[in-house]
């Protein structure tokens, strides 16, 4: 008879904590890890690891799913990637707290800031609640495939209190900044495991208006952290654009607010190609205030930050172009056929060379940064998220004597219509990922910006724990890193980040979370576009190949990449 649920046999135990692997067995009961290396009891079901690599199941504390979870008990695609726990609620942006009059508004943000279609929002979004503790009891409701946390978002908080003030980037009083503390207070209490703020120009609504909490005042910011403080539990996330030369005074402010509050905060941190050293100044910032006591992480991505152009995409080198929008809204099918109609290229490159040679201050920002083919790279199958500079559709063209419109043209109807390019804008200014590896070796990052469950018609970054592995660990020849450092970086240094002391290691007594990985064919694949969101919206989703099993609450989830329909993922709430 067994005496135990599970056991993971003669696998190669990478334990989350950065030390040596070892080979040994897992032993699971009730859900947590009962006993690690030589286990003598049977298991109810066991799984032969020999050859394979036993992880902890990864921490992602950057995702977007805050409306995918009242509706989907499957978090694809991160559950696909050895996710076991998600934070999400990043960016300031959320759908909670909310009154009535104001669920248009929060809508129309996060279609804005993280590419969600709203009409899969509205569809699908059921708002049986109006305070953030209402929200919670209706994310415990659902069983899913992953446990999931949730931050307070500012921008709903801000609005929640100040109303059309807040929208309108009004400042806050102080009777609103003593409402948030108290909400920020009661969020924590309720089990959120932190806030986020957003005060970068890049975050707006889909009408193009800024994100409400763009100007927030330093009073307002300490309002809040002093929600966390006086809950005693809960980290700051914040993004900001730290601008140069005002780095210095933006991170100041930031340093007042964690030492007046006692609360750990964590940023985002990526290479700007405009002021490409600029990353290592804010990371010098951030390592002279651990050094002065104060709990600053930055968060940084394993590859390129970039969006994702072709047919099926939300944007393309010819999305601007008054040809290309009288066929924008055709079904896929229908457009494709019309990007094969020679009298239509002939129409839509005369418009796109036109354009390129006018003034360059009447081309729409979004316009410059898709057409800029000096930085834009067929992805390929298997993608290749660091291509070499001489790939490029620029100097493919020069090569080949050709217009560069004429090779996206090409790439926009290759594969029946489903390839991609990839434009990367950060982490790629010298045409290679070194400054990215620099970044993950650095003392005081955390692995994250992986945006799961948002940017789904332009981004698919929610594969990052399969390529930070893969890419970093096994296939890039400069700068690779231990599988054991990057275990833990996705691993136990993401969850004791978030206060979440229970995964993150094998360790006995832990939460069963574990993966169980051909390190071999780790790999991930090509990106696809799924019309899967409520009212038929799309979404771009990427597999992984390599996973043998995803393990949750010592159940096994995925089984060789497909789900098995066991759903014991729960809401985490925060102690």
């Amino acid at each position: 008879m067994a005496r135990l649920d599970c056991v993971i046999r003669g696998g190669t135990i990478v334990d989350g904590t950065g030390a040596t692997s070892f080979e040994g067995d897992v032993g699971i009961a009730d859900g947590r890890i009962v006993a690690v290396g030589k286990v003598e009891d049977n298991g109810a079901e066991e799984i032969d690891a020999r050859g394979l690599l036993v992880t902890p199941g990864f921490v992602d504390i950057h995702t977007h799913y805050d409306g995918q979870a009242t509706w989907d008990s499957q978090l694809a695609p991160s559950s696909w990637h050895g996710v076991t726990t998600a934070v999400m609620g990043n960016c300031g942006v959320g759908f909670a707290p909310v009154k009535p009059e104001d669920r248009n508004r929060l809508v129309e943000l996060m279609e804005g800031v993280e590419d969600i279609p709203g009409t899969a929002l509205h569809e699908g979004l059921s708002w049986n609640w109006r305070s953030f503790p209402d929200y919670m009891d209706a994310l415990e409701a659902r069983p899913r495939d992953m446990d999931l946390c949730a931050q307070l978002p500012h921008g709903a908080l801000r609005v929640f209190v100040m109303g059309e003030r807040g929208a309108n980037l009004e400042a806050a009083t102080a009777e609103d900044n003593a409402e948030m503390r108290r909400l920020t207070a009661e969020a924590m209490r309720a089990g959120a495991v932190g806030v986020s703020t957003s005060r970068t120009l890049n975050h707006r609504t889909v009408k193009g208006d800024p994100t409400p909490s763009l100007r927030a005042t330093e009073d307002e910011l300490t309002a809040i952290a002093l929600g966390l403080r006086d809950a005693g539990s809960g980290v700051f996330e914040l993004i900001s654009d730290f601008n140069q030369p005002d780095v210095d005074t933006e991170f100041a402010m930031v340093r007042r607010i964690v030492e007046a509050s006692g609360r750990p905060l964590s940023l985002s941190l990526g290479q700007s190609h405009s002021q490409p050293d600029g990353w290592r100044h804010l990371l010098g910032l951030i390592d002279q205030a651990v050094e002065d006591g104060q709990d600053i992480r930055a968060q940084v991505a394993p590859r390129p930050i970039g969006v994702l152009l072709g047919l099926q995409a939300s944007a393309s080198p010819f999305s601007h172009l008054a040809p290309y929008k009288t066929i924008a809204d055709l079904p896929f099918d229908q457009r494709l056929a019309a990007m094969r109609d020679p009298h239509f290229r002939e129409t839509l490159l005369a418009a796109a060379r036109e354009a390129a040679l006018g003034p360059q201050n009447q081309v729409l920002t979004s316009a410059r940064l898709t057409t800029d083919f000096r930085m834009i790279f067929p992805l390929g199958d298997p993608p290749n998220y660091e291509p070499a500079e001489e790939t490029s559709l620029a100097n493919q063209a020069l090569r080949e004597g050709r217009d560069a419109f004429d090779l996206a043209y090409d790439a926009m109807i290759a594969n029946g219509g489903r390839d991609f390019m990839l434009r990367p804008f950060a982490n790629y200014a010298a045409y290679n990922l070194d400054a990215t590896g620099e970044m993950l070796a650095a003392p005081n990052t955390l692995m994250g910006l992986g945006d799961g469950g948002a940017h789904v018609g332009l981004i698919s970054d929610g594969s990052f724990p399969t390529y930070l592995l893969s890419h970093w660990g096994r296939d890039r020849a400069a700068g690779r890193l231990s599988v054991e450092e990057l275990v833990r970086r996705q691993t136990s240094a993401n969850a004791l980040a978030m206060g979440l002391a229970d995964r993150g290691r094998i360790a006995p007594g832990l939460k069963a979370d574990l993966n169980v990985i051909d390190f071999a064919r780790l790999a991930v694949r090509r990106p696809e576009m799924a019309y899967d969101l409520p009212a038929g919206g799309k979404r771009l989703l990427q597999r992984a190949d390599g996973y043998r099993a995803t393990l949750v609450s010592g159940q096994v989830t995925y089984r060789n990449g497909e789900a098995t329909g066991a759903l014991p993922g729960r809401l985490v709430r925060a102690a």
